[in-house]
């Protein structure tokens, strides 16, 4: 079985910025070196596995990039897609950039634009001071940058 990609609800622009572009593409060439790579060294039915798991991979991740909409993040202090925000959330510095779901990785700071997170740090400005509810609750945020 192959593993979706990661969730993009249905009827949502599929945004990435013109590194998760980069991203998926490279991703494409890997899988793309993998497959040929196999050799069948007499498992027949081992490398056929291989080369289908793979080629299924590759149909859904061409699908993405297909309907994958590049947008250059705006320098315009606002917070937008592509943003780089620095905030002090509960006491807390914290700094996140806005992403497409494939580029995103929670680890590394990066949140999908589809994210609750994200809808609500959209069209906010260096100083603002709000509260917004996460998942794991209610939280104070202070804009301290956006990039």
């Amino acid at each position: 079985m192959v593993p979706p990609r990661a969730f993009l609800p249905a009827g949502v622009v599929n945004y990435v910025t013109p590194a998760g572009m980069e991203q998926l593409l490279q991703e494409r060439e890997e899988l793309l070196r993998e497959r040929d790579s196999i050799r069948t060294d007499g498992q027949e039915t081992d490398a056929r596995v291989t080369r289908n798991f793979l080629n299924a991979k590759l149909e859904l991740l061409e699908n993405r990039i297909k309907i994958a909409k590049v947008m250059e993040p705006k320098k315009t202090g606002e917070i937008a897609f592509g943003s780089t925000v620095a905030m002090r959330m509960n006491g807390q510095e914290i700094s996140i950039q806005i992403t497409g779901v494939d580029e995103a990785v929670a680890s590394k700071g990066k949140v999908p634009f589809t994210s609750p997170m994200a809808k609500a740090l959209f069209g906010h400005h260096p100083n603002d001071i709000f509260d917004i509810q996460l998942p794991a609750g209610m939280k104070t945020v202070k804009i301290l940058s956006v990039e």
